[in-house]
């Protein structure tokens, strides 16, 4: 197989996308840690949890909401019942299963981090794109979202998308 390396028009692209992901990333992180004492990712399981019908969700749905393995996502949701902020029940049409539920407490801590949230993706992101970028920004990543989750993209067969796995490669645990 020959490899098809990556001009330098997309070289540029790859790592501007890399650079910009990651500091966007750790802006984010370093807002909800100071305001709320999470990860960015504890904070996106109560956000989709308010979201829902009687916010509660099937795990498995919420891992695949989140684009992450179940495990991660179970170590996430024990610690966020640790806290208080969701709980665990049964599900009643899967004996497998489990639902994830936000409490009232995550929901005044999710309504309490929300603005600050909000204002650091809008400072961080939104404020330096035209509304023209931001229609860009949507489509190209609809895009590529899209072209990872069929079942014929480079991303393998659907039991390798990420919800679907039990852990991830370096996560070490099953």
């Amino acid at each position: 197989m020959t490899t098809r390396w990556l001009t330098p028009e997309e070289q540029r692209a790859w790592r501007a996308y890399m650079a910009g992901y990651l500091l966007l990333e750790d802006a984010i992180d370093r807002q909800l840690q100071q305001e709320a004492g999470m990860p960015h990712l504890y904070y996106s399981i109560l956000a989709h949890l308010s979201e829902t019908a009687e916010r509660r969700l099937r795990m498995t749905d919420l891992a695949e909401r989140l684009k992450i393995t179940r495990s991660r996502l179970t170590y996430a949701v024990t610690r966020l019942e640790k806290d208080g902020l969701l709980r665990r029940e049964d599900c009643p049409w899967d004996k497998r299963g489990s639902v994830a539920v936000l409490t009232d407490e995550g929901m005044t801590v999710l309504e309490n981090t929300a603005p600050g949230h909000v204002e650091t993706v809008r400072a961080t992101l939104f404020d330096r794109l035209t509304p023209e970028q931001v229609g860009q920004l949507e489509e190209i990543f609809t895009q590529v979202a899209r072209g990872l989750q069929e079942s014929d993209g480079d991303a393998g067969p659907p039991e390798e998308l990420p919800w679907r796995r039990r852990s991830s490669p370096c996560s070490g645990t099953a």
